[in-house]
């Protein structure tokens, strides 16, 4: 295990010396690996597609099924070159749009929150600080939870900080906007909220591309103690290699809106940007694997239990 760590690293920081060109044709190599031999989460990738797109034929869930098993191997290659890209380089790829707003609440000595989903690369989102003009000290906080493996888990710490981003394990995030607020620090941390909650940390549920599902409300509780700011991040991908990332206003003032306001907003909003173009989200993920029905059998036995 003690080697494991060195020989991964000397691995990726190999492949990343790659140029962009190079990296892709390895990237179409993976492909046919991924999915036509290891047949990667294959009968999950088709479910999900299935049910989320019920008025689609075979052949175009078929087509979006190949280009998202592409996508997932251009995200992997992408990634590994943040360990040895130049940040001038990195910003030939990337487009951030909707800057200026963010840097008008830092003006204001208002914190911001990012709220997005697994779409598009998000590791990128770590140079968003390289756009900022007038604000060039603000920190951009990642969100993340640690991975078991703690070979890959350092590895993927060293990747997104390396644009200057700060990663902030999601127990700790708390404590450390406070302190940043204590301290006059202006922030914005962005929140990958798309994940399946456990049952015990389900308390909303949402219409999501055709499911009822249960969702995350953690952000928004953190993000209106913190009177942030929110922005939706939405990604565009018009090209491979090329990402564009907006950030819309969903509200400068999360405590003038219903509870739960803010997730109806940012899954609708995720939505919009899922169906522009489905090849670019995670459809590996297991995301519907908890239903309503199974949720309410749960909470009956608990109340029979007290």
């Amino acid at each position: 295990m003690k080697l494991l760590q060195p020989l991964a690293y000397a691995a990726f920081y190999l492949v990343s010396l790659l140029p962009y060109r190079a990296l892709y044709v390895l990237a179409d190599v993976l492909h046919v690996i991924v999915y036509d031999v290891a047949r990667y989460r294959l009968k999950v990738v088709r479910r999900n597609l299935a049910t989320s797109f019920p008025e689609k034929d075979a052949k175009e869930l078929k087509r979006i099924e190949r280009g998202f098993y592409r996508w997932l191997c251009d995200y992997f290659v992408e990634t590994v070159k943040l360990m040895t890209v130049s940040r001038r380089e990195l910003m030939r790829h990337v487009e951030f749009r909707g800057v200026e707003d963010v840097e008008d609440c830092f003006d204001r000595g208002q914190t911001c929150a990012g709220i997005l989903g697994h779409y598009g690369n998000w590791e990128l989102l770590s140079a968003f600080g390289l756009a900022f003009k007038r604000h060039k000290e603000a920190v951009v906080g990642l969100i993340y939870h640690p991975l078991r493996n703690h070979v890959f888990d350092r590895l993927f710490i060293k990747l997104r900080q390396s644009m200057g981003g700060v990663c902030i394990p999601k127990q700790d995030i708390l404590r450390y906007l406070v302190e940043f607020r204590r301290q006059g620090v202006m922030n914005i941390f962005g929140y990958i909220a798309d994940q399946s909650p456990k049952f015990q940390n389900t308390h909303l549920w949402l219409p999501f591309l055709n499911h009822d599902t249960p969702v995350f409300t953690g952000a928004e509780r953190i993000m209106r103690k913190m009177n942030n700011a929110v922005f939706y991040v939405d990604v565009e991908r018009p090209a491979r290699g090329r990402y564009i990332y907006t950030f819309k206003l969903i509200t400068a003032d999360p405590a003038a809106l219903p509870e739960h306001e803010i997730t109806r907003r940012y899954f609708a909003m995720l939505e919009q940007t899922i169906r522009r173009n489905p090849a670019c989200y995670l459809w590996s993920h297991n995301r519907w694997k908890r239903t309503r029905e199974e949720y309410e059998r749960r909470q009956a036995e608990l109340k029979v239990k007290s």
